[in-house]
């Protein structure tokens, strides 16, 4: 059984992935699971860190795209999801030329916040990354009169 609550297809969320940070780094979604997200990332030049290796903050950009993207597919569309905490522990050295995969799933689904993992492998399959990240789940910006954040909005007229 599915635990997502929106459509979504490879396809589409990779188009909307283009535009942003996902489509900078090359990111792409490859497999919606009935309870999991797999994706994949060329390693390349600008992924590096100075000593030739894939940054970490490269692999967390990975981590929090997949999980945000889960955590909104199981919300309604009056639900949104927003990052509050992400962590990441490196096993294993990637160097550039690899394609790295990502798996995602979740820990804890609940009304308020999710907990989702991210396990990035190599391309011999080695695990190189483990991340967690926490997200609330609030009011979409339209639901919430358009504001996002807690910046309050000025009086109109």
């Amino acid at each position: 059984m599915s635990i997502w609550r929106r459509p979504a297809t490879v396809e589409a969320i990779n188009a909307r992935l283009a535009a942003g940070a996902a489509g900078v780094f090359g990111i792409r979604i490859t497999e919606v699971l009935p309870d999991a997200i797999r994706a994949e990332m060329p390693v390349e030049a600008h992924h590096l860190q100075p000593f030739g290796l894939l940054h970490g903050g490269v692999s967390v950009v990975l981590s929090e795209t997949l999980g945000s993207l889960g955590c909104l597919l199981t919300l309604p569309e009056e639900r949104h999801a927003v990052g509050l905490e992400i962590n990441a522990n490196h096993m294993a050295a990637v160097t550039a030329g690899q394609v790295v995969t990502a798996e995602c799933r979740p820990f804890h689904t609940g009304r308020t916040t999710q907990v989702w993992q991210t396990e990035i492998r190599r391309a011999d399959g080695k695990l190189a990354c483990v991340s967690r990240l926490t997200c609330a789940v609030v009011d979409s910006p339209a639901m919430a009169g358009g504001r996002s954040g807690g910046t309050p909005r000025a009086p109109e007229g």
